[in-house]
């Protein structure tokens, strides 16, 4: 069976319906739409039932979800194999939402390529979403993230509180939020807890969804968003950034999430330097909270 036709099956049931999975897969509805009924003439059965409020499983499509997340798997840990590097034994591809690459992801490589000189590495950035899809798929051995999806063959432990903190460029910013407040979407969670900790505030002129990828630009143009605060200990240091006296921290925690067959020599050395990482941006974070409790 070609893997694109299992691919496309899974981007429906994630995505909802045919509409999403096409977007989300960079293809037209009607391409979704032949990909999915070529898989139901090779099945002989339907597999989707499309309705008014969405698409849905045939008892048959069910019967294939676990087949398809199979074949998709043992297809990327053969690509896995084949592709490792002369002079390499392994390779282990790790993943890292957005806001989390330039910090945590990147100090955390830095560590395993000492640690395992014979393993060769690749790493994937993506939101949550797209990083538990492809670690569902076996495209991805490992990733930390925010939010992440519970699913069979996976498993989740949080690493790190990852409180977040207002921050600003002007240290005489209050918290009344004026014009040069930029709201950061740090997903639901953080959204509702905000609004509840903020209820009279209209909403702001300007709202990011960049997350850590918009420190520089708070500074460059002194503004005033939440960013956690292991990020922002340096800036604070060397007086480019000032935490803003009376603002709540939130909390919004941050996980990993790797497969539970991944070797094992592997995983133990991945999570031991991932939770020396995350010690030390720990430190950071309750540095920084100290500093906002003392005023």
């Amino acid at each position: 069976m070609d893997i694109i036709l299992a691919r496309t099956y899974l981007e429906v049931i994630a995505a909802g319906n045919f509409v999403n999975a096409a977007r989300r897969l960079n293809i037209t509805q009607s391409a979704v739409s032949l990909r999915i009924k070529k898989l139901e003439e090779l099945l002989g059965q339907p597999v989707f039932m499309r309705t008014k409020s969405g698409t849905s499983l045939t008892p048959a499509g069910r019967q294939f979800e676990r087949f398809a997340l199979t074949l998709v798997k043992v297809w990327e840990e053969a690509r896995h194999q084949v592709s490792v590097p002369a002079g390499y034994t392994e390779r282990l591809v790790i993943g890292g939402q957005y806001s989390l690459l330039p910090g945590l992801t990147m100090r955390w490589f830095g560590r395993l390529e000492q640690r395992l000189p014979d393993v060769a590495f690749r790493i994937e950035a993506g939101m949550a979403d797209r990083l538990i899809r492809q670690m569902v798929e076996g495209v991805l051995d490992i990733a930390i993230m925010y939010r992440p999806q519970l699913r069979p063959g996976l498993a989740v432990e949080q690493i790190l509180g990852g409180d977040l903190v207002m921050v600003s460029a002007d240290p005489d910013f209050g918290p009344e939020l004026d014009e040069r407040y930029i709201f950061m979407d740090w997903g639901e969670e953080f959204v509702a807890a905000h609004n509840a900790a903020f209820p009279d505030q209209d909403i702001p002129r300007s709202s990011f969804a960049t997350g850590a990828l918009s420190l520089n630009f708070i500074v460059n143009t002194h503004k005033a968003a939440y960013f956690p605060a292991r990020l922002v200990r340096d800036y604070l240091d060397t007086g480019q950034l000032h935490l803003v006296n009376g603002a709540p921290s939130f909390s919004n925690p941050v996980f990993v999430v790797y497969q539970t067959d991944l070797d094992p020599s592997l995983r133990a050395a991945a999570l031991e330097e991932l939770h020396a990482v995350a010690k030390l941006a720990d430190a950071a974070t309750q540095d920084v909270l100290r500093e906002l409790d003392a005023g």
